[in-house]
């Protein structure tokens, strides 16, 4: 046979080499901008010759989620990765969704190993790298640890030799130019069937569509991906999440810190805010994102304390469990009593004193909310007959390079 089968989904095994992108952060019009500018030629000529649509994410938008409905071809409720961090409430703490034990579901990647197809996959910071390669025979290194790859665990080494690149800093736009630079001379020298990179959202997260860093970063991508182009592979690029900015009229953050008024309402210990976008790379967002869950304490009333988060100023969503997890495509047993989203130009934080905004350099922009859902989708194939109308998610990107370019 020559199809697999992964969470539901037929696939056909490459027959040539297939890449898939994830741009981090990759609001459309990012895109866009860096067309008008001029400095992204290879991306003008794919929206005229290849297959663009405007995509849907995953709620939330943020990193792990996205990348894992990526891989999997598979919304979170299938794969159970719902957020960078969550609360576990079998031991009580609040953990980093890092380990691969928080899979549920089989990968595409892993999946086409199985059936000998060679599999790359390079990604921008390291706490992807395991979740991305877990049950992987195959490459998979992050441009974060690239000093230290060995063949037991990333399948490859001496990394930095083959890129001919130091390791970056992981708060520069080096960072996701070393994925580029790593995928264009995997390709060059070892040729896998399949490869799947994954940027950080440094740039996105300091510099808006159309700025002179904005446009450089993107004419940079341009430059690698016509690189891969010219090497033959079908590419399909995509967003894990989009960007936007969280800010006052004078520039200041925008931020709803939801657990010091759930404590002025409830009392201390009542609730518990959780901010999925925690991870071990604050300094650009300072752990403010437009999606948080609560966890209610048995003698809270979930509607009533709904209802008054809803009627907050920027507060956009308040969802039940159960509400979530049907719009969202969410694992329950994995969310809050309470999901809460709030507006495009707002975020949401715990209590005042436990988020550090020094680092921040420029105005605030993040994601995670309904507002940053929007991504694109594109590949360098045309496809006879394209449905243009139906809802795509950057989840389908597999099915393009795999099913649809042929």
């Amino acid at each position: 046979m020559n199809n697999i089968e992964v969470n539901g989904r037929q696939y056909r095994l490459p027959t040539q080499p297939v890449v898939v992108v994830c741009v981090d952060g990759c609001e459309p019009d990012y895109l866009a901008q860096a067309i008008a500018a001029g400095v992204a030629p290879y991306l003008k000529r794919l929206m005229a010759d290849g297959t663009a649509v405007i995509a849907d994410c995953v709620v939330p938008t943020f990193t792990n989620p996205n990348n894992l409905s990526i891989v999997t071809g598979a919304p979170p409720s299938v794969h159970g990765i719902c957020g960078n961090y969550l609360w576990d409430p079998e031991t009580g703490t609040e953990v980093m969704m890092n380990d691969p034990k928080w899979l549920r579901a089989p990968t595409i990647l892993a999946t086409l190993a199985e059936r000998g197809a060679s599999v790359a996959v390079v990604t921008a910071k390291d706490k992807l790298r395991k979740l991305l390669g877990k049950g992987l025979r195959g490459i998979c290194f992050s441009s974060e640890k690239a000093d230290a790859t060995t063949l037991d665990e990333h399948g490859i080494e001496n990394v930095l030799d083959l890129v001919g690149k130091p390791v970056p800093s992981v708060y520069s736009a080096d960072l996701s130019e070393f994925v580029f630079a790593a995928g264009v001379r995997l390709m060059e020298t070892r040729r896998p069937d399949v490869m799947y990179l994954s940027t950080t959202d440094y740039i996105q997260h300091k510099h808006a569509p159309g700025t002179d860093g904005a446009n450089a970063f993107y004419q940079m991508m341009d430059g690698y991906l016509s690189r891969l182009d010219e090497l033959g592979c079908v590419i399909a690029l995509t967003a894990d999440h989009g960007m936007n900015a969280k800010t006052f009229m004078d520039a200041s953050p925008y931020v709803t810190y939801l657990q010091d008024v759930l404590d002025a309402w409830l009392g201390a210990g009542a609730t518990r805010v959780i901010l999925p976008i925690t991870d071990p790379y604050v300094v650009h967002h300072g752990a403010l994102g437009s999606y948080a869950t609560v966890h209610l304490a048995a003698h809270v009333d979930v509607s009533e304390t709904a209802a008054k988060i809803a009627a907050l100023s920027g507060i956009e969503t308040v969802l039940t469990k159960a509400q979530a997890a049907e719009r969202f495509e969410l694992p329950a047993d994995r969310i809050g009593d309470l999901v809460v989203v709030s507006e495009r130009s707002v975020v949401i934080g715990t209590s005042k004193s436990k988020h550090d905004l020094s680092g921040l350099d420029a105005p605030l922009r993040s994601h995670g909310g309904v507002s940053e859902q929007r991504v694109p989708l594109i590949m360098n194939r045309s496809v006879a007959n394209f449905d243009c109308a139906r809802r795509w998610r950057n989840f389908d990107a597999f099915d393009w390079v795999l099913n649809f370019a042929g």
